[in-house]
Order: structure tokens, then C-alpha cells, then sequence
């Protein structure tokens, strides 16, 4: 290939030389003749020196590219393997904890990283994976638990990635609502998150998530606002959003996810706060606890000793007495509860137990369960008395309040009240009664109230009521506007001991570091 660029370029610059020294003159080309040949020979020898170093930069050039394409390739290969091997540690550490629950030390009683080394199939190493394993606790109890995974190829160590995944069990804070019973979504209710029933859903109003039912079909009557009694689908309505709904599906059991009172009740005595007095949990409704959430990561106790009765009927006829019309002891009376203290939430175990029931309001910092409940016959309510927010809305604060009974909106509240919290009411019902003009103790003007936004997780075992109408739109009692929107931070990070809708676990998480 050399000799014949040499050949080729020679055979040319003697052409060259030759035409120009041909038209010099007879006697200058004579005198030049013998100068010519040299000169020619020289010149030819630089353009052939010329050439070849111009086709050696081209083939380093080229040469070059094709290393650099060859090492990028091994690059790709070997990051490519090292998240496999990243993702086989964590499938490792899942398979780990199906066999030995809660253990987070691979078995080996010390601290981690743990190795574990994947093979390849088709013989060999692929590469290994250093597992770190962290469980968040509160009151001494496991909640869920984070795992990172350090892949690295066997082939190409020098390109590792790293994987997070928290690992642990289906909870009802990953719902907007759930239900155990048929349940009736007016038109202007708007719902932002998943909803489910166990029973049949009437959705006249808008939802942007999924709307499930655990029934094909159910017998939808005047209650429904069906009359005379009709079979409907599981999920029918005039909603707009009928490509979002889903029937039948899996029940949830609501007994499964029932909250274990009397093992909370012993974290609340060791390690949280046990409110309970003898005299409250003796006269049941018209006395409790007045809990203030506050700001500063605090929350003020009162005891509740004078309230004032009103008549509210519900639903559900679950009052204490029986029927539909209940003495609501809601109204705490002036001078009628008594300061108890201050007191800060517990990082390490935020839990309070209340023998009793419970009024609750004011704004939250941190992650806080309450309960209320008792361990005899009497099963006591939680009372949402006015606004409850949050102090930060990036998922390092939430609220879990769990009612033995139900979880009321009591007549007394903002116009428009805004919640945010999981509120289970475990064998009552979420909402607020009928109120009637003329037996509310002077307060008729709470009847109707304008807006309700509920922001989190509603879970109730009876028919949830936040609206009574008799027809055309309005409420006669109730809320006019409801918005139920679920709050996706708590679905991953949900306060301590929130109910769970599945045994089994899953990787609720999953990012690259």
C-alpha cells in the first residue's frame, strides 16, 4: 500500500516537472536537464512523506475512535450489570425477610454492609451487591425498613450503582377513602386519590383515581336514591370519570386491619402518653380529652368535665341508645374542661392512647398517632372540633386517629373546615350527624356549613355521611362542597401503627442513587 502511493505520486510530480521545465527555453532546459532529475527525485520523496503522514493521522484517528467506542461499549456493559446485580441484592434481601421477619442483620447478628454475590448464569460471577439494612421503629416496635443496594460488575468494578427501596406492608394511607359498606359520592364531592368500598358505590361526583368495588353488582334502594330498589353495577353513578372505575375487585378485610388496642395501650404506657381518668371513662359521652395539636411539635391537654347535649340523628342508627337520634354531648360548655399540660411528640415513640373520648384540633408538627378507645364495653368517639393542619407538607408530618367508634364532624365548626389526617373510625362511621333547627341549643346557624376538604385518608366501617339532602344538590344538613384528596407522602412514610390493609410486603419505594 506504501510502495504504491509512492509509485502514484512519483509517476505524477515527474510530469509536473517535466511540463515545466519544457517550456523554458532550449538552452535554460539543458543547463537545468541534470538539475531536473534530483530536484524531481527530491520533492516526490517530501510529497510521498507528505501522504503517508496524513493516511497515519487518519488511521490513528480512526483506530483511536474505534478503542474509545470498544471501552465506552464495556462501560455500558458493565453499568448495566451492576444495576442487576444492585436489584438481585435487593430481591435477596426480600426473599431474607419472608423467611426471617424483622431481621435486619442477614442473619449474622452485626452491623452491615452484607455481601452477596450473584452468579452468572452462564457460569462465573456476575458481580456483588453490599446490602445496607435500616428499620425505622417507634415505641420499640418495627415499622418499615430501608434497604440499599451497592451493585458492582465482576467484569467492569469501575462503574457501581446504588439502589434504595423501603420494604413494608399495603396501608390504608395509600387510599383516599375505603369503606365497608355501599356508599353514595353526591355530585359536588371530588375525590383525588383511590377509593374503595367493600360494598356497592353510587359516584354522581368527580374522581381523577380509581373508584373500586368489591361487588359485580348490588341492590342500590331509596337510600342509594334508587327507588323502587333496583340491582345496579358495583360502581354506576353519573360521575364523569366512569373509565376509572373498577368492580368486582378483592375485599379488604376490615376485621384483619382492625388496630390491636390493648398492645397500643402498652406502648402508650411505656413509651408514649396514656390519658385516662376514671371519672371521664365513666360517663362516657359528655366527657374526655381536648387535645390542641400545635406548631412547636407540642400539643396542649385539657380534661372535658361540662359539655352541652344536642339531638343528631344518624344514619346508621348507632347511637348508644339505639335508634337514629343520638344526645350528641359535643359542645364543650365555658369553664367546662380543665388544663392537664404541655407536652412534646415523642420522636422515638409518637403515640397517645385516650381512655375516653377525644375532642381534636390545631396544627400538627411531626408524626403523631392518637387513639381513643377503651378497654371495656364503651367505645368512644374522636371528635374533629375545627381545623387541623399540618405545620410542613413534605411528608416529615402526618396524623393517624384511630376511634374505637366513630370519627364525627360535630355540629359546631368552621364554615369551611379544612382536615388533614388517616381517620379510621374501626366500627362507626366517618361524618357528621343531621342536625335538625330548634334542637341545637341555639346554634342553628352550624346546620349547613360551605366546604369540606379533607385532606389524607378516610376509612370507615359504617356508611360515611358528610351531607344530608332531600333532593336538588343542596345539603339540608352538612357540608354543601366536599374534597377528598389522599396525601401520597403519608402512602410511603405514614405516621407510626397506621392500620394496614395487607399482610404481605412490598417494595413501596424504589429509586437510583
Amino acid at each position: 500500500m506504501l510502495y504504491l502511493t509512492y509509485r502514484i505520486v512519483y509517476r505524477v510530480s515527474c510530469i509536473v516537472y517535466k511540463r515545466v521545465f519544457a517550456s523554458l527555453p532550449h538552452t535554460a532546459y539543458k543547463i537545468h536537464d541534470s538539475r531536473y532529475l534530483s530536484c524531481s527525485r527530491g520533492v516526490t520523496t517530501l510529497l510521498v512523506i507528505g501522504f503517508m503522514g496524513v493516511f497515519m493521522l487518519i488511521l490513528a484517528t480512526i483506530t483511536s475512535y474505534a478503542f474509545e467506542q470498544a471501552k465506552y461499549g464495556r462501560a455500558l456493559l458493565g453499568r448495566e450489570q451492576a444495576l442487576h446485580v444492585a436489584e438481585a441484592g435487593l430481591e435477596y434481601y426480600r426473599w431474607f425477610l419472608a423467611h426471617n421477619p424483622g431481621n435486619l442483620t442477614n442473619g449474622t447478628g452485626l452491623p452491615g454492609p452484607y455481601s452477596y454475590t450473584v452468579s452468572d448464569p452462564e457460569g462465573g460471577t456476575m458481580g456483588t451487591a453490599s446490602l445496607t439494612v435500616t428499620g425505622s421503629t417507634q415505641c420499640g416496635a418495627l415499622q418499615y425498613i430501608d434497604i440499599s443496594s451497592r451493585g458492582i460488575s465482576s467484569q467492569n468494578p469501575g462503574f457501581p450503582r446504588t439502589i434504595s427501596a423501603r420494604y413494608m406492608q399495603h396501608n390504608v394511607a395509600e387510599y383516599a377513602a375505603i369503606t365497608n359498606t355501599n356508599v353514595w359520592y353526591g355530585a359536588a364531592n371530588t375525590s383525588v386519590g383511590p377509593y374503595f368500598s367493600n360494598g356497592g358505590i353510587r359516584m354522581d361526583g368527580t374522581n381523577n383515581s380509581t373508584v373500586t368495588s368489591a361487588l359485580s353488582s348490588f341492590s342500590c334502594d331509596s337510600s342509594m336514591g334508587c327507588s323502587p330498589t333496583q340491582t345496579k353495577n358495583g360502581v354506576f353513578g353519573a360521575g364523569s370519570g366512569s373509565a376509572l372505575w373498577k368492580y368486582p375487585a378483592s375485599s379488604i378485610d376490615f376485621s384483619g386491619m382492625a388496630t390491636n388496642f390493648g398492645t397500643l395501650r402498652t406502648y402508650a404506657q411505656t413509651s408514649g402518653k396514656y390519658l385516662q381518668d376514671a371519672t371521664v371513662s365513666a360517663n362516657h359521652d359528655s366527657m374526655g380529652y381536648h387535645i390542641i395539636l400545635k406548631s412547636d411539635g407540642t400539643y396542649d391537654v385539657y380534661k372535658v368535665t361540662g359539655t352541652t347535649w344536642v339531638y343528631g340523628y344518624r344514619a346508621n342508627g348507632d347511637c348508644a341508645s339505639g335508634g337514629g337520634w343520638c344526645s350528641d354531648y359535643d359542645i364543650i360548655n365555658a369553664g367546662g374542661e380543665t388544663y392537664v399540660g404541655n407536652y412534646a411528640i415523642s420522636s422515638t415513640c409518637g403515640l397517645i392512647y385516650v381512655e375516653g373520648t377525644l375532642w381534636l384540633e390545631g396544627t400538627l408538627r411531626g408524626k403523631l398517632t392518637i387513639i381513643a378507645a377503651d378497654p371495656g364495653s364503651y367505645a368512644p368517639d374522636i371528635l374533629l372540633n375545627g381545623n387541623i393542619s399540618y405545620a410542613a407538607t413534605d411528608g416529615t408530618t402526618g396524623l393517624t386517629a384511630v376511634a374505637e367508634h366513630s370519627i364525627r364532624i360535630p355540629l359546631i365548626v368552621p364554615d369551611t373546615t379544612n382536615i388533614r389526617g388517616i381517620f379510621v373510625a374501626q366500627t362507626g362511621y366517618y361524618g357528621r350527624d343531621y342536625y335538625l333547627e330548634g334542637y341545637t341549643s341555639g346554634n342553628d346557624s352550624y346546620i349547613v356549613r360551605s366546604t369540606l376538604n379533607t385532606t389524607g385518608s378516610i376509612v370507615s366501617s359504617q356508611r360515611p355521611v358528610t351531607c344530608w339532602s332531600s333532593g336538588g344538590g343542596t345539603c339540608d344538613s352538612g357540608f354543601n362542597t366536599r374534597t377528598n384528596s389522599y396525601d401520597r407522602m403519608l402512602a410511603f412514610s405514614p405516621p407510626p401503627f397506621t392500620p394496614i390493609i395487607s399482610t404481605d410486603y412490598h417494595y413501596a419505594l424504589w429509586n437510583e442513587q
